[in-house]
């Protein structure tokens, strides 16, 4: 099976700007993540960025850059742009990587693009068990119900499913049942250039959640268990300074 990963890495951001440009024990956050990538089965692996210093290190690092525009408001558009400027087929498959994931499991990689395939769908994502409740309970971690076919019902921000009884078995019933959403995707070209025409209805916009465009349009989402555990991302100070005690100081 051939797919390529293509790695959004823009520049601008809220709480850490130029964050892909920061280091982590000698070697810049968007490196770190390329490095993972490329130890996966893609055959391709591409950087869509809106910004010359991050080409430049993409270029000196021997890895490959697409220029985009810096008007994109999601990863998802970015992606498209990439796809088209390519001239990747529509059934092409492609996996997207968050440029602040320098931690990112080649093997999550890999069996992202194996279930879009298997599931004959044109989208597949991930997911992990949620342990903590706070975490069930926090906004900024992604909720999702899935059907049992492992197709996804929604997604959301808000605490699903919700546990209407408030007893000792409910709880359990619950528990079995919260999954958190991993920001990784594997898409077909095709899918990509359908989501650019859609547009961001209100469910979208309230939710601040991309993907929920592709669900109102019809579209099916795969999810699964990832198979390993998936390190969180960097987006904070902390995040920043948690990933950098995993590496040695050079």
């Amino acid at each position: 099976m051939r797919f390529s990963v293509v790695i959004p890495a823009r520049y601008a951001s809220q709480r850490l700007p130029g964050k892909v440009l920061l280091d982590i024990g000698g070697k810049p956050m968007l490196q770190r993540v390329y490095e993972q990538a490329v130890q996966s089965d893609a055959c391709r692996v591409v950087v869509a960025t809106d910004n010359v210093q991050i080409a430049e290190l993409v270029e000196s690092f021997g890895g490959e850059s697409c220029i985009t525009s810096d008007a994109h408001i999601s990863g998802t558009d970015r992606i498209h742009e990439v796809v088209s400027k390519l001239q990747m087929a529509d059934d092409t498959v492609i996996v997207n990587v968050q440029g602040d994931e320098p931690l990112i499991p080649p093997k999550v990689i890999n069996q992202v693009a194996e279930n879009l395939v298997r599931s004959g769908t044109r989208v597949a994502t991930l997911f992990e068990k949620i342990d903590s409740m706070d975490d069930f309970f926090d906004p900024n971690v992604v909720k999702l119900v899935a059907d049992k076919n492992d197709m996804a019902l929604y997604f959301s921000r808000a605490t699903i499913p919700f546990e209407r009884d408030k007893n000792a078995a409910s709880v359990e019933l619950t528990r079995a049942h919260l999954k958190r959403h991993v920001g990784i995707y594997a898409y077909r070209a095709s899918l990509l250039r359908e989501f650019v025409r859609w547009e961001c209805d209100e469910i979208e916009q309230l939710e601040k959640l991309e993907q929920l465009r592709i669900l109102r349009n019809g579209i099916k989402i795969h999810v699964a268990e990832a198979c390993t555990s998936i390190p969180a991302g960097v987006d904070t100070d902390k995040d920043l300074a948690r990933v950098r005690e995993l590496f040695p100081a050079v």
